[in-house]
């Protein structure tokens, strides 16, 4: 019978109450880590049976609601998706998300992301108010248009993402890759009818063309989701609707295509 590899492991955990603390703090915690025990269940042991202060995010455990997403040996991660050996390091260091507030210790506020992703409108919208009112059958769509967008449908809002952006660093007002990956996602629906509501947002100062391609959105995705590619998308989207800005003092006027719906009501 093969016994189960066990180590100790030293973790290297972030500490820090807004609410209280004047500056964060380090605490290390030295854990009994076997093959199968993922950095999430790492933490909830020290949570249990050393220090019950400690904040940390999470719920499915299964890389699904993307809660406990946070800083792990530098990189942005999901604690339940990363297994604590296959780190190859005797020290692990756990911080809170980078770009993000800090609720408490490894918990960030995700309000402006959630606030943001409101102003993209991100739904299906339609100008047959009365058909989407009382359906008298479903909206079908072929193969090759749902593969237009299947492969950015998967995004669950970890904001791994986001936390990784260059650009969202120094710029807060960015929408962020997690944001114009969602807008992207709608906007290419063969369903949906609702780019030139979203143009106001995406299509502005801080929205696709401040993505300067650094691609680190994708490389942190847990999903393997490709941000950067769907922002370079939206950025084609806009380019060849036929879509152009004229700048008059504080007014942007907008030319649309002249088939696009009118606003729903």
């Amino acid at each position: 019978m093969v016994m189960s590899e066990v180590r100790k492991i030293k973790f290297k955990v972030f500490r820090f109450n807004p609410a209280v603390d004047a500056l964060p703090t380090w605490k290390v915690y030295e854990v009994e880590v076997d093959r199968g025990m993922t950095v999430l269940d790492v933490l909830l042991k020290i949570k249990e049976e050393k220090d019950p202060s400690l904040a940390v995010r999470y719920s499915c455990r299964q890389a699904v609601c993307g809660s406990c997403g946070m800083m792990i040996n530098g990189k942005q991660r999901l604690a339940c998706f990363t297994r604590v050996l296959e780190l190859n390091s005797k020290v692990v260091v756990v911080e809170p998300l980078n770009n993000l507030p800090i609720t408490r210790d490894l918990v960030t506020d995700f309000s402006d992301l959630f606030n943001k992703e409101k102003m993209v409108k991100p739904y299906i919208i339609r100008d047959d108010i009365e058909e989407m009112k009382n359906p008298t059958g479903m909206y079908l769509q072929k193969p090759e248009e749902l593969l237009e967008y299947l492969q950015f449908a998967d995004c669950i809002e970890c904001g791994l993402c986001s936390s990784a952006c260059p650009t969202y660093s120094t710029d807060h007002l960015f929408l962020t890759p997690m944001i114009l990956n969602k807008a992207y996602r709608f906007s290419v629906d063969s369903r949906d009818k609702g780019l030139q509501y979203r143009l106001p947002i995406i299509d502005s100062e801080h929205g696709c063309w401040r993505c300067h391609f650094a691609a680190a959105c994708s490389s942190v995705c847990p999903k393997g989701i490709d941000p950067a590619k769907s922002i370079q998308l939206l950025k084609k989207i806009i380019t060849s609707a036929g879509i152009f800005k004229r700048m008059r003092k504080k007014e942007v006027q907008l030319t649309l295509r002249p088939h696009a719906a009118e606003p729903p009501t």
